[in-house]
C-alpha cells in the first residue's frame, strides 16, 4: 500500500507561487500515472492535472493551464505542481493521487490512492 503525503500549501497572495509536492512511500510509484486535484468549500473535487508513468505526458485544467505545472521526480518517488500567479478561485484542499495504470488521466475513478490533502488559500 502507498502513502502520500502533501506539503507546501499555505496562504499567498494573489499573483505569487506556491509549490506543492507528494512524497509517496511505501512502495514505488514510478510505474503509475499521478494526479492533482482540488476541492473548494462546497464544491466538488476537481482535476487539475496529471502526469503519466514516464513524465512524458501530462493534463491540465483549463482553469490552471500555462498557470501551473505538474511534474515529477521518479528516484525521489515525488510529485510536484509549480503554482504560479495564483488566484483566489484557486483557493481549496489540494490531493496528490495515484493512478491505477501508467497513464496520464483526467477522471478521479482511475486514481485508487489518495493523500490527506493540503490547504492552499490565496487572499485577493
Amino acid at each position: 500500500q502507498v502513502q502520500l503525503v502533501e506539503s507546501g500549501g499555505g496562504l499567498v497572495q494573489a499573483g505569487g507561487s506556491l509549490r506543492l509536492s507528494c512524497a509517496a512511500s511505501g512502495r514505488t510509484v514510478s510505474y503509475y500515472g499521478m494526479g492533482w486535484f482540488r476541492q473548494a468549500p462546497g464544491e466538488e473535487r476537481e482535476f487539475v492535472a496529471s502526469i503519466s508513468a514516464s513524465g512524458g505526458r501530462t493534463f491540465h485544467a483549463d482553469s490552471v493551464k500555462g498557470r501551473f505545472t505538474i511534474s515529477r521526480d521518479k528516484p525521489k518517488n515525488t510529485l510536484y505542481l509549480q503554482m504560479n500567479s495564483l488566484k483566489s478561485e484557486d483557493t481549496a484542499v489540494y490531493y496528490c493521487a495515484k493512478s491505477i495504470g501508467p497513464e496520464a488521466t483526467m477522471s478521479a475513478r482511475y486514481f485508487n490512492s489518495w493523500g490527506q490533502g493540503i490547504q492552499v488559500t490565496v487572499s485577493s
